[in-house]
Formats: C-alpha cells, sequence, structure tokens
C-alpha cells in the first residue's frame, strides 16, 4: 500500500506534523527550491507539450495544448481547437487509452529531462468530468458510512480517480484505503 493509497483525517496528519523538527520558515524553503522546481514543471510541461504536438500531427488529428501547473505536477490538456474537436477515441473506454497516452508522454519527458515525471494528461475534459463525478460518488459514501458506521467500498477506478476519492474523503473528515488489484482496485471509506 502506497501513501496514496490511504487517507486520515487531517487531526492525526497535524499531530505527526507538529512533532517534526522544525528546519526553518516555509517562507525562506519555499524561496529557495520553489522557483527550481516551478522551472523544472514548466519544462516538464513544455516537452509533454511539444511530444504530443508531434504525436497529434503524425496522426492527423485535430486539438490544441494548453500546459499549466497543478500543485507539484505539470498538466497538459488536449482541447478542442478551432479546427475540430478533438478525438474522444484518444479517452478510450473507461480513460484507458487517455491513461496509456499519459504514460507515454511521462516516458518522454523522463527521457528528454532524465528525471521521474509525475505529469497529468487531460483530454477534451475527460478527467475534469471524471473528477467532479468521483466527488459526488465520495460524498455520497461518506453520508453512508457516517448514517451505518459500516465501511462503504466504492467501484472500481483508476489511480487517479482512487486519489480524487481519498481526497474527498479526508476533506469530509473520514479516513479511506485502496483495496484489491488491478483492474479490481477500489477505495473502501471507513467511520472516522
Amino acid at each position: 500500500m502506497t501513501d496514496s493509497d490511504v487517507s486520515t483525517p487531517a487531526s492525526e496528519a497535524s499531530a505527526s506534523e507538529a512533532s517534526a523538527p522544525d528546519t526553518g520558515s516555509s517562507t525562506e524553503k519555499a524561496s529557495t527550491t520553489r522557483p527550481s522546481r516551478t522551472a523544472q514543471l514548466e519544462r516538464e510541461g513544455e516537452v509533454a507539450a511539444d511530444f504530443l504536438e508531434r504525436l497529434l500531427d503524425i496522426a492527423d488529428l485535430d486539438g490544441d495544448l494548453d500546459v499549466d501547473i497543478d500543485g507539484d505536477r505539470a498538466v497538459v490538456a488536449i482541447v478542442d481547437s478551432e479546427e475540430g474537436r478533438v478525438p474522444r477515441r484518444l479517452v478510450g473506454t473507461d480513460g484507458r487509452v487517455l491513461e496509456a497516452l499519459q504514460e507515454v508522454t511521462r516516458l518522454a519527458v523522463q527521457t528528454a529531462t532524465g528525471e521521474h515525471s509525475r505529469l497529468m494528461l487531460d483530454v477534451a475534459g475527460h478527467r475534469a468530468e471524471r473528477r467532479r463525478a468521483v466527488v459526488e460518488i465520495a460524498r455520497t459514501a461518506v453520508e453512508a458510512c457516517q448514517e451505518t458506521g459500516e465501511p462503504q467500498p466504492l467501484e472500481p477506478m483508476s489511480a487517479f480517480e482512487r486519489k480524487v476519492a481519498h481526497d474527498e474523503v479526508l476533506r469530509l473528515g473520514l479516513r479511506s484505503e485502496s483495496e484489491g488489484v488491478e483492474p479490481r482496485r477500489h477505495v473502501v471509506v471507513h467511520p472516522a
């Protein structure tokens, strides 16, 4: 089980943070490490966008590229262009093609930069749509868990979707963990 597979209420996390030694102000840390990390993420986004632009050209597919930074990862989105819509086949059934395209793009970034990439790829707003749906699923499971006091298993989800579910459960004050193996890996919401 990895750290992203388990969430606990914020009170537990803050207790462990409180016991950690203070190594300086967060402002000092941010000013010394943030610009280089930001520059690295911008580079990842640029490399990914160049790779995906070439791929779209080779496949003769329409689409524009948006590059952004979200937290600690570069985000690249293939969006509809003036010339036409992004083919939804780039998402595939249950987002499987999108996941594969993201992995190939991460490999291209890693080859160019020499660094492991946590880049997030979206196609035609699929991840944003899915994020909204998973947040709602997690909220419903939290409500059921609070009412019954029983663990609530969710449907099998991709790693991205499980992360969204864990984050929402944690935000609502309960805990969750991932169980099972791919492709049946899923989140289980537990009472606090």
